[in-house]
């Protein structure tokens, strides 16, 4: 059996509710579960949650929601791990062996079917036990600077700080916006950052960290941009 996990707790603070939020017209929450379903790589896109309003958005939009996330994965501590074991494990205790399991973060609306698709068919060819998306850092983090307690400027590596940007090993970095994994080597705890893992290069403008409300207000402009469709009037963060 193949699951698409797409976990999503009701208690986000810095975003409040920003997995149902509007987002350009929908919920945050509908562009991954639509993306998933219209990928048609899973046997069920399943949403994992404590919250009864999100429960009922995924289920208008095509998601199912078998069971109710326990209150201990639930929590501000909880990590997302568990949470994806816990659904593969649910599966398991109704008689379904999970070869293959796929976690979506909700507020991800740069996510496609054939994203999904191109990526997951990269995975399937080169037989890793994990896939997810990265992308590449804008400047060479080998090259990065801090501020010391004097106010003066230091370099975190000062041994590349002579080195040709050209020269230096390329680096990315986990873009969170989806996971391929073989679902009995997740259980293991084995790392998705590592060895048994390969990355998928995502272009930049798609790949969004939304923490914030500014980054809220900066995706969905941007979204709007590369989708050539106008703002949505009442998505736009209010301003004071």
């Amino acid at each position: 059996m193949k699951i698409c996990v797409i976990p999503a707790r009701g208690g986000s603070k810095r975003i409040p509710r920003k997995n149902i939020k509007d987002f350009n017209g929908k919920p945050a929450i509908a562009y991954p579960i639509k993306a998933a379903l219209d990928s048609e790589l899973f046997d069920t896109v399943l949403v994992s949650t404590d919250d009864e309003e999100i429960m009922q958005i995924a289920k208008q939009y095509g998601a199912q929601v078998p069971f109710v996330r326990p209150e201990h994965l639930a929590n501000d501590t909880a990590a997302t791990a568990p949470v994806l074991i816990h659904a593969i494990e649910w599966f398991e205790a109704q008689g379904h062996a999970v070869t293959e399991m796929t976690c979506i973060y909700p507020a991800n609306p740069f996510v496609s079917a054939q994203l999904l698709q191109e990526a997951y068919a990269t995975w399937q060819k080169d037989k890793f036990a994990y896939c997810f998306g990265v992308c590449e850092f804008e400047s060479a983090p080998q090259r990065a600077l801090f501020q010391e307690s004097t106010g003066g400027v230091n370099a975190f590596q000062p041994e590349y700080t002579l080195t040709r940007t050209q020269d230096l090993v390329p680096a990315f970095y986990d873009a969170g916006m989806f996971y391929f994994c073989d679902a009995q080597v997740y259980k293991t705890g084995e790392s998705m950052h590592g060895p048994k893992a390969q990355p998928y290069y995502l272009p930049r403008h798609i790949v969004h960290d939304i923490d914030t409300p500014a980054d809220w207000d900066f995706a969905q402009k941007m979204y709007a941009l590369v989708h050539q469709m106008p703002l949505h009037p009442e998505s736009s963060i209010k301003k004071d």
